[in-house]
C-alpha cells in the first residue's frame, strides 16, 4: 500500500518570528518544510526563549538565498506545494535613523513619511531570475520593495513552477507612527498578486500586532495595543481609520502560524483573511491536532 507524499511547505522569511512558528506548525502536519534566508538557520534567542533548537527544527531545512535574487531561491520551488512570503520591513532605513540618532528628526521623518518612494523596476515586467534593485538613489530598501515587490516576484517564481497555493503575510492596518505607506505597498501587494495568477490559489493573511512570551517587549507592546483596541471599541470604532493595527486587538504569533497552515490546508480559504478568520482557523486546526 503507498503512502501518500508529504506536502512541500517553503517558507521564504521561515527564521523570522512569525516564519519560524509557521515552519513549526507546519512540521506538526508531517509537512515537508523549507525555509528560506538571508542567513539561513534562526538565532533562536531571537525568535524563541532559548538559545538551543526546538526538537522540531531539526526537522526544516534551512536554506540561505536572497528575496532580491530569484535565482537563489527559484530551485527550491521546484515540486513544491505551497509558498508562504513571511518577510519584509516595518520601519525603513531612515525611520530608524531618526529613532537610533543616527539623522535629525526633521530630515529623517520628512523623508520617512514621504508620499511616494520607489521600489524596483516593475515586478511584473521583469525577466525571470532578474535581480530586484531599489530604485532610490541610495538604494534604500522601502516598504514598496520588501513589502510589495519582492512578494508579486516571489508569487510569480511561485506561479511559474505550478506552486498551488500562495501565503502573503500582510497586515490588518497600519498605525499613527508608521508612514501610510506601509500599508498601501501590502494592499497593493494583495492586489498584483491576485489579479495577476488566478490560476494559483492566494491567500492574504491580515494579522494584527503579534506577541509572544520569548520575546518580552512584544508582551508589554501588545499591552498597549490591547488598550487601544478596547478604547477603539468603547468609542465605536470611529478612530480605526486612524489607529489602523493600533486599534485591534493583539494576537500570540502561535495562533496566527497555525492559522496559516489551516489556511493553506484548506481549499477553501483564499483571499484576505481577517483577524476573526484568523482565529477561527487557527482554533479549527488545533481542534484537528487534538482529534
Amino acid at each position: 500500500m503507498s503512502t501518500a507524499r508529504a506536502k512541500k511547505l517553503v517558507v521564504c522569511g521561515g527564521n523570522g518570528f512569525l516564519g519560524s512558528r509557521i515552519c513549526r506548525s507546519a512540521v506538526a502536519r508531517g509537512w515537508d518544510v523549507t525555509s528560506i534566508s538571508r542567513s539561513g538557520e534562526p538565532q533562536w534567542n531571537t525568535v524563541t526563549a532559548s538559545a538551543t533548537p526546538p526538537s522540531w527544527a531539526h526537522k526544516v531545512t534551512w536554506e540561505r538565498a536572497d528575496i532580491l535574487k530569484p535565482d537563489t531561491y527559484s530551485p527550491h520551488l521546484r515540486t513544491a506545494d505551497y509558498v508562504v512570503h513571511s518577510m519584509g520591513i516595518l520601519l525603513e532605513a531612515d525611520y530608524k535613523g531618526v529613532l537610533q540618532g543616527k539623522e535629525s528628526p526633521m530630515a529623517g521623518l520628512s523623508r520617512a513619511f514621504s508620499a511616494t518612494k520607489a521600489g524596483s523596476r516593475n515586478p511584473l515586467s521583469r525577466n525571470r531570475g532578474e535581480e530586484l534593485k531599489s530604485q532610490e538613489k541610495d538604494g534604500q530598501l522601502t516598504y514598496e520593495l520588501m513589502n510589495r515587490d519582492s512578494a508579486i516576484v516571489l508569487a510569480k517564481e511561485a506561479a511559474a513552477e505550478k506552486v498551488a497555493s500562495f501565503v502573503y503575510i500582510s497586515a490588518a492596518g497600519g498605525a499613527p507612527v508608521l508612514p501610510k505607506r506601509y500599508i498601501e505597498a501590502k494592499r497593493e501587494a494583495e492586489s498584483a498578486i491576485a489579479s495577476e495568477f488566478p490560476l494559483m490559489r492566494s491567500i492574504f493573511v491580515r494579522p494584527p500586532f503579534l506577541y509572544d512570551s520569548s520575546r518580552a517587549i512584544t508582551v508589554s507592546m501588545a499591552a498597549l495595543t490591547g488598550m487601544g483596541a478596547a478604547f477603539n471599541t468603547a468609542t465605536g470604532g470611529i478612530f480605526g481609520g486612524f489607529m489602523g493595527a493600533a486599534g485591534a486587538k493583539p494576537l500570540k504569533a502561535d495562533v496566527v502560524a497555525d492559522a496559516v497552515v489551516e489556511a493553506l490546508s484548506d481549499e477553501a480559504v483564499k483571499g484576505p483573511v481577517e483577524i476573526k478568520e484568523i482565529g477561527r482557523l487557527a482554533e479549527k486546526g488545533w481542534r484537528k491536532g487534538m482529534a
